[in-house]
């Protein structure tokens, strides 16, 4: 797996040795974050406060890093995915511009600085982890009026705004993948 675009570029990056962790695709990436390049509510990418939720190898923190996001927060309970975010940071010199948390996203505690600026939300499949991670995330004060919340999901899974206290800015399938851009309502 590679960093699609940005500064570390073509840069290879670890995924956990487990089968607990299906990385975002390369090409899925590319789309994403050119949707995030150019959609009129996106956010900019260029100074922001990322978080990386269920973040697995941290290919959407590093990925947002690498185009020009400040910093990220990657929250993952999962000890070889964890292991993989560390070393991916290291091997990058991202350490100053990362911090890992190691709690389940329904369980987090409450945020102690501004909302983040774009949230990154990519659960297991057919869970329903979205939902009750967004609620938590609003809550819990990480989500702000200005917040870009992606939600990837399988493309045969659906995704209701209203429940989550969001509007609907767009969405895109892009192989297996749907991604779903939110904001606060």
């Amino acid at each position: 797996m590679r960093i699609v675009s940005g500064q570390f570029k073509g840069r290879v990056i670890d995924a956990p040795k487990s089968n607990d962790t299906r990385p975002t695709a390369d090409r899925a990436r590319e789309t994403l974050f050119n949707i995030l390049a150019h959609a009129d509510w996106a956010p900019r990418l260029n100074g922001a406060r990322a978080m990386d939720v269920f973040a697995g190898s941290g290919a959407l923190g590093f990925e947002a890093i690498s185009r020009g996001a400040a910093s990220c927060v990657f929250v993952e309970t999962a000890f070889p995915a964890q292991k993989a975010i560390m070393a991916n940071a290291k091997t990058l010199g991202l350490e100053a511009a990362t911090r890992l948390i190691r709690k389940s996203a329904t369980q987090i505690s409450p945020n102690k600085g501004e909302p983040f600026d774009v949230i990154f939300l990519d659960p297991p499949y057919h869970k329903g982890l979205i939902k009750p991670t967004v609620l938590r995330l609003i809550e819990k004060g990480y989500v702000g009026a200005e917040t870009a919340i992606i939600a990837e999901t399988a493309n045969d899974e659906s995704l209701d705004a209203e429940e989550l206290t969001c509007t609907l800015e767009g969405e895109k399938e892009v192989g297996a993948a749907k991604f779903w851009f939110l904001r606060l309502a």
